[in-house]
């Protein structure tokens, strides 16, 4: 078989590009940050400057070098591009249009698809990193119209999680933090017991949704769904077995 060089590329096999923050929390396995956390390689661009502070502010001035680092992803190969950071979702639209590959810059872009699984009277529970930043009117300039079906549930005011992630005190206790995102996951059945699905919009809490499912009993969307489920789509593979 014969193979041809592409886009001066000098590595392959990195199917998708992860955009990260500027943010120094130590980032465990099942995390986004994480190469240890796919079965699959990934390809790893930090934005300069893109704190967790300008992300979760909605700061759209960060868009210049969000898109030089995704630009720097495609031309290393990449066949899609998401990021580290709900709030990143802002920028979704505008990068799309330019980068020309796929972009799945937020695990929120998973609502429609969870709509489409459970019943129209039941509702969406989400664990946001911080429900302040998590308006209807962020939802609307996301494309998210529809709110009254879902059911937000902040972790800004725990206190591991807040200083941890929120605050970057360059430490991170898992064990704390994932007391208080269980926490939260039965606040959310507490507010509304026609919560029947569970989506974790910070990039930080995949490691604990089995935790969430395991004292909820309820199906958990999170960036790890999302990404594994773009691989498979943008990397098809072949099949072996018999009959």
């Amino acid at each position: 078989m014969l193979y041809q060089q592409k886009n001066m590329q000098v590595s392959y096999g990195e199917a998708i590009g992860i955009l990260l923050l500027d943010s120094p929390v130590p980032f465990i396995p099942g995390d986004v940050a994480n190469a240890t956390t796919y079965d699959f390689p990934v390809r790893f661009k930090k934005v300069p400057g893109f704190s967790v502070k300008k992300a979760l502010g909605k700061d759209e001035s960060i868009y210049p070098e969000l898109l030089k680092a995704a630009m720097d992803l495609k031309s290393n190969g990449v066949r899609a591009v998401t990021g580290d950071c709900g709030f990143m979702a802002l920028h979704q639209n505008r990068l799309k249009q330019d980068l020309k590959i796929p972009v799945f810059l937020s695990s929120l872009f998973q609502l429609p698809f969870i709509r489409h699984i459970i019943a129209d009277s039941e509702k969406i529970g989400i664990i946001t990193a911080n429900a302040k930043s998590l308006t209807p009117k962020f939802l609307e300039a996301i494309g998210i119209q529809q709110v009254s079906d879902l059911v937000v549930e902040g972790l800004e005011n725990c206190p591991e999680f807040k200083t941890a992630v929120l605050d970057e005190k360059g430490m991170l206790d898992s064990k704390k933090i994932q007391e208080e995102v269980i926490q939260a996951a039965i606040n959310l059945k507490s507010k509304e017991n026609r919560v029947k699905v569970i989506l974790l919009e910070c990039s930080v809490l995949p490691p604990y949704a089995q935790a969430i499912q395991k004292a909820t009993g309820l199906p958990v969307f999170d960036y790890v769904t999302m990404i594994n489920y773009m691989f498979n789509a943008v990397v098809k593979k072949t099949y072996k077995g018999f009959m």
